[in-house]
């Protein structure tokens, strides 16, 4: 369908909104994400907002259903509230909606963070202060505290008893 890659004739609110379903059919989209992708195929800023109003109406377009999905996909990929929230801020997310949702969400983040350091680093021992450095580095860039790594990790990894009483 050439005409789906091309832009959007301006004024036309069936083929945007063709547009923004077509999108939706793939993955969920929040707001923000979903109106610039529209502008950027040639849709006036009132014409967009005027098809979102309507899909969210239909229940087609709903952020909370958005931020909720996004949690937990990234949650099983082994990231931590830190960077979801993150990701959601940068895709126009409301952050009183991304806390309501991470806190519904309910996670045990202590177990998503033990998988996380499973899945990359095995049960390997820390040897050294080094590689207990490169640990936490990784786990705090996947978006968990200092506080959470220290409370769950240093009981697991030997070394880091020795290295947190410094």
């Amino acid at each position: 369908m050439p005409e789906e890659k091309g832009e959007i004739s301006s004024g036309n609110s069936s083929e945007v909104e063709r547009r923004a379903l077509r999108l939706l059919v793939f993955r969920e989209h929040s707001r923000a994400e979903l109106c610039g992708k529209l502008k950027l195929k040639g849709a006036t800023p009132e014409l967009a907002e005027r098809v979102l109003d309507s899909l969210e109406a239909q229940n087609a377009l709903n952020d909370r259903r958005f931020t909720e999905a996004y949690i937990a996909v990234r949650q099983a990929r082994g990231f931590g509230p830190i960077r979801i929230r993150q990701e959601l801020m940068e895709k126009g997310v409301a952050g009183e909606l991304i806390q309501e949702c991470l806190m519904e969400s309910d996670p045990h983040w202590d177990w998503v963070l033990q998988q996380a350091a499973r899945r990359r680093f095995g049960a390997c021992p820390v040897t050294s202060y080094q590689e207990w450095a490169k640990r936490v580095r990784f786990l705090e860039y996947r978006g968990f505290s200092l506080a959470v790594i220290k409370r769950v990790l240093v009981s697991g990894w030997e070394f880091a008893t020795d290295v947190a009483s410094d």
